[in-house]
């Protein structure tokens, strides 16, 4: 989701992220959350929707037990598992960390976009963030001073992408061997043609 220079700034990125997607959806829990094995997704998972309950206590000596951080029942959270070899992945395979298995073959069967737990669409997203945005690059001198340059900077990139440039993939075929060229925002329904930089940069924003 984010890039960052180290763990600790990561999870509070997580954190807010988290709290975005849980005031979208009005406090209902999501669907399932799904992510790399990274450990602060799970803490600030578990902060986030997690309820305390006592531990029992076993015997009479020493302190009592201290409470547990447990998910709700209804919590459904799998992460994704790299294998690699020689540099390389060879396999993946999902883990699920909250819920049960036939919840989560339930909400994968009701997804119109995949039938497997990846991360492949944001990862996908961070690979074109850190090519059009050289503050992102590893090992680079091109880094943001300043956090707020650094988000702006941040939202040109997404924008701009969305809506000025044009996706091979998203294409579509009018006649054989006649394309027409398309930009996610028009693959979305959020315009009628791709935008010039120019338009894009000049365009009225009401705030």
């Amino acid at each position: 989701m984010l890039a960052v220079e180290n763990g600790k700034r990561s999870q509070v990125l997580i954190r807010r992220v988290l709290k975005k997607v849980n005031k979208i959806l009005d406090g209902r829990l999501p669907r399932l959350i799904a992510s790399d094995e990274f450990k602060a997704y799970r803490t600030e998972i578990l902060r986030l929707y997690g309820h305390w309950v006592p531990t029992d206590r076993k015997g009479f000596r020493g302190r009592p037990p201290k409470d547990r951080l447990v998910p709700p029942k209804e919590l459904l959270y799998a992460t994704v598992h790299k294998t690699r070899e020689n540099g390389r992945v060879v396999r993946v395979e999902e883990r699920l960390q909250f819920g049960t298995q036939e919840s989560l073959y339930r909400a994968l069967s009701l997804s119109n976009r995949s039938r497997a737990v990846n991360t492949s669409f944001l990862e996908r997203y961070n690979g074109t963030d850190r090519g059009q945005n050289k503050r992102k690059t590893r090992k680079t001198y091109c880094f943001s001073k300043d956090w707020a340059v650094h988000g702006s900077m941040t939202k040109f990139v997404m924008y701009s992408y969305n809506f000025c440039w044009v996706v091979r993939t998203l294409r579509l075929e009018i006649s054989p061997g006649v394309f027409r060229q398309r930009s996610p925002a028009m693959s979305a329904g959020l315009s009628d043609h791709v935008w010039s930089l120019k338009e894009w940069v000049t365009y009225p924003i009401i705030m």
